[in-house]
């Protein structure tokens, strides 16, 4: 009997000293899965450029409403007679829905593919500019032949080529990276390409959109690396040509010398009619504008407020803080691009890191163009400001450039991480 009860302490013992072993292992276990989740959660989070997003939506979300602030009174006027106050802004929230669906989908691409691709994304967007100027297949609008009809849509091809053009002048400086210092094998072709998209831009005409897609392949073969020289030179040609196409154009010379001088009486009433209104809403404004949805100039006097126009309406009801919020956004989103892209290069992935140089250029050369015009710096052009402005074919192939900015980042936090593609 004494032996059975020591035999029973004894495993009682045991089992008692087993118990908080096995219970620390087991939670040690759970803690570990637990924690190990969570850091995982954490840890793709953090895969991520949060501030990107935040800000990409900011500037989106921020247009809806300006948007809506500048077009709510055109139905008073015959030409959108038949449209209700909220046309635009139900157009514009829906072109936004489709853009952050599309920009979600790019994210998904991996940016190898996106170069495998290139070349031939260039090729059917210069078909696409062909079709333009087919007669009964391209839309016109305001004397300019832009845009293919998809009925739920209309496809600007111009915007198509913004992007595509990123993606074809980073392959090809990265394809012809040993010989870009020479003329004939190294820029020429690139010049022959850019030159054929011009030819079909100024054919509808659209000298806005060809000046940014020169300034786009023109920075990322200068961040490739060609010839000091040549780029000096071709750049001095470039200016030449431009300066030649206004000055055989009658209309753009008319309107360089209304630009010029706004407030004569006949400029003030012909070619800068646009120009002398949005210096006017500028000057309504002041610091901090008259109050959202109180513009004066909105009310059929300035023409396309709620496209070209959207920084003047912005800055007559918001004043020159929010011209400033606006103008603040967009550099840090230009100079955010550029650090992507720097850092991708420090990672050896050339091709990533010009296209996100690139996509910076694209964004911040077509802002400047637009505050410039809106601003009476630059001469009336019809760009849109990025991401801002009313349009469809604009603001989702903006989502797209900046999906794929996205994806860069996230490729390089998952190297730096040490993880894989």
């Amino acid at each position: 009997m004494k032996l059975g009860l020591s035999s029973l302490r004894g495993l009682l013992g045991s089992v008692k000293d087993a118990a908080p072993a096995a219970a620390g292992r087991l939670a040690g276990g759970m803690g570990n899965r637990g924690g190990s989740v969570g850091f995982e959660q954490r840890s793709r989070m953090m895969e991520y450029d949060q501030p990107l997003i935040w800000v990409v939506l900011l500037l989106m979300l921020f247009g809806m409403v300006m948007v809506y602030s500048a077009s709510v009174a055109l139905p008073d006027s015959p030409k959108y007679a038949s449209y209700s106050n909220y046309h635009f802004l139900t157009r514009q929230a829906i072109f936004i829905v489709l853009s952050i669906i599309a920009g979600a989908l790019a994210f998904r691409v991996k940016i190898e593919t996106w170069q495998k691709w290139a070349p031939y994304l260039f090729a059917i967007t210069l078909i696409l500019l062909l079709m333009v100027l087919i007669p009964g297949v391209g839309k016109g609008v305001n004397g300019a032949k832009r845009w293919l009809s998809l009925k739920i849509i209309n496809l600007q091809p111009s915007e198509l080529m913004k992007l595509f053009i990123v993606l074809y002048a980073a392959d090809y400086t990265v394809r012809k990276q040993a010989v870009m210092h020479k003329l004939i094998k190294g820029f020429a072709p690139m010049a022959a390409a850019v030159g054929l998209v011009g030819l079909l831009l100024l054919l509808e005409p659209d000298l806005g959109a060809f000046g940014v897609i020169v300034c786009i392949a023109m920075g990322i073969l200068f961040l490739g690396g060609i010839n000091g020289i040549w780029f000096g030179g071709i750049s001095a040609m470039l200016g030449g040509v431009f300066t030649l196409v206004i000055v055989m154009s009658p209309w753009r010379r008319e309107r360089i010398f209304a630009y010029l001088n706004p407030w004569e009486e006949e400029n003030a009433l012909g070619k800068a009619y646009q120009l002398s209104h949005s210096l006017i809403a500028f000057g309504r404004g002041e610091l901090f504008g008259v109050g959202l949805g109180s513009s004066v100039e909105k009310l059929h006097y300035l023409p396309e407020a709620h496209t070209d126009f959207l920084l003047a309406v912005i800055g007559e009801e918001l004043g020159f803080v929010g011209v400033l919020v606006v103008v603040l956004l967009f550099y840090w989103l230009v100079k955010h691009a550029f650090e992507i892209g720097r850092q991708a290069i420090a990672l050896d992935l050339t091709f990533a890191g010009l296209v996100a140089k690139g996509i910076g250029i694209w964004l911040g050369v077509q802002a400047f163009i637009n505050m410039g015009v809106n601003l009476g710096l630059l001469p009336t052009k019809g760009l849109t400001l990025p991401l801002m402005s009313y349009g469809g074919s604009g603001v989702l192939l903006n989502c797209v450039g900046l999906a794929i900015l996205l994806r860069i980042d996230y490729e390089n936090r998952v190297l730096m991480r040490g993880g894989r593609l």
